[in-house]
């Protein structure tokens, strides 16, 4: 079924809007998403350095998506952005407002989000919880995004996005990292499932690159992963603040 171009770029925008604020994170993992290494995973799409892979859920008429890329930053300009509270408007595609809040710390804490939809589609907020691990042997860093509803009320004249799921995870190659981005959102509202599964790939492809971009800058240079006497990262610091210490 063929839609007039205007329609397909609005229904683009719509989907990127619902994906944005969820993608801002082993034992972690939910049961909800797919292992990377599962069967079913198909290729959707490749660029020169990011793949893109959907595999049908059981549960749900909307896909899984998992989006490999081996990008030219190091691992500690990496975290440095993905442990910013406010950094998904810089790098996921169509995301405009997020924020931390409540009493969380390093490995555990929350984030509130908000997606300006494009008309006639309600705007979107999203309350998830992002937990962190990493390892000093492997350098490996795991984060896990999730949707908590109820963390808190509900705003009049916006949907909230009840379930949500997101896994990253950042492994260092040299002076490169490695990251692979797993993700699983059931958007609410009247969107059909087979239409958002054709435009799922592109989200995270220009997600990915802007992030390799967003590295580069000034504030996000010179951090430091700080790991406790187990080896277990504690957390990413600048680095002149690492030597103070």
């Amino acid at each position: 079924m063929r839609y007039p171009r205007a329609h397909g770029k609005l229904m683009t925008s719509i989907l990127a809007a619902l994906l944005a604020c969820t993608a801002t994170l082993p034992a972690l993992v939910q049961a909800a998403l797919p292992a990377a290494n599962a069967d079913g995973w198909t290729l959707r799409k490749e660029t020169d350095n990011i793949k893109v892979y959907t595999i049908d859920q059981d549960d749900s008429s909307f896909q899984a998506f998992k989006a490999e890329a081996l990008m030219d930053t190091s691992i500690e300009n990496l975290m440095a952005v993905m442990v910013n509270p406010e950094s998904c408007v810089e790098w996921v595609h169509n995301c405009t407002k997020s924020h931390a809040f409540g009493d969380g710390h390093f490995h555990d804490r929350y984030a509130y989000s908000v997606n300006n939809m494009p008309w006639p589609v309600a705007d979107r907020d999203y309350v998830l919880r992002i937990r962190t691990q990493g390892e000093q042997n492997s350098g490996e860093v795991v984060m896990e995004l999730n949707a908590v509803p109820d963390r808190r009320e509900a705003v009049d004249g916006l949907v909230r996005v009840d379930r949500s799921d997101t896994l990253y995870r950042f492994i260092p190659e040299g002076d490169m990292t490695r990251m692979v981005w797993i993700q699983h959102t059931e958007p609410n509202g009247a969107i059909p499932g087979w239409l958002v599964n054709t435009l799922l790939v592109d989200i995270p492809v220009k997600s990915m690159e802007q992030l390799e971009r967003v590295t580069r800058e000034e504030r996000y240079q010179d951090h430091t992963l700080v790991y406790g006497e187990e080896g277990k990262l504690i957390n990413v610091v600048p680095s002149k603040q690492s030597g103070d210490d």
